[in-house]
């Protein structure tokens, strides 16, 4: 089963979230849990435990980690990614999504259209770069990889 079953945030030492920001994330973690793809490739010839797979993610030492045990608590992989590669379309998710959120209050229907297909865009440039930083360490499709974009920005806006 090449999948995650149970995804948790290590935010103990962030300050909490605004309610849109709890709010993504909520959407982000049930949709992901719904339907996602993720698969450890073999390295090295080492035996990579079958999932499906349990995901701590954390910031730690301005890095993205990816805490990954198997249904049974067993470790099954741990990787660290720069968050350099992420910094700016983090910073840019965030804008657009503070102007979606003001838009949504008193735009018309035309206009929060303009500004959310922005917000998407940036959304799907963030899941690509989440992609090529995964390459080798972790199989994922597109729509995993905008729900872990999504939860990536929650810890970014804390951190």
């Amino acid at each position: 089963m090449t999948r995650i079953s149970h995804i948790q945030l290590d935010d103990r030492n962030l300050p909490p979230p605004t309610p849109e920001i709890e709010q993504e994330r909520k959407v982000a973690i049930f949709d992901l849990l719904e339907e996602n793809s993720f698969a450890l490739p073999r390295r090295d010839d080492r035996v990579v435990p079958d999932g499906p797979y349990h995901v701590q993610l954390s910031i730690r030492d301005k890095r993205l980690v990816f805490d990954i045990a198997t249904e049974a608590e067993e470790k099954a992989a741990e990787f660290h990614l720069s968050l350099g590669p992420f910094k700016q379309v983090v910073k840019d998710y965030f804008q657009i999504c503070e102007s979606y959120f003001d838009a949504v209050k008193s735009l018309p229907p035309s206009q929060i259209e303009t500004i959310d297909m922005a917000r998407r865009g940036i959304h799907n440039e963030g899941s690509r770069v989440l992609q090529e930083r995964l390459e080798g360490k972790a199989d994922i499709d597109t729509d995993t990889a905008r729900r872990l974009f999504t939860l990536i920005c929650v810890l970014h806006f804390g951190g």
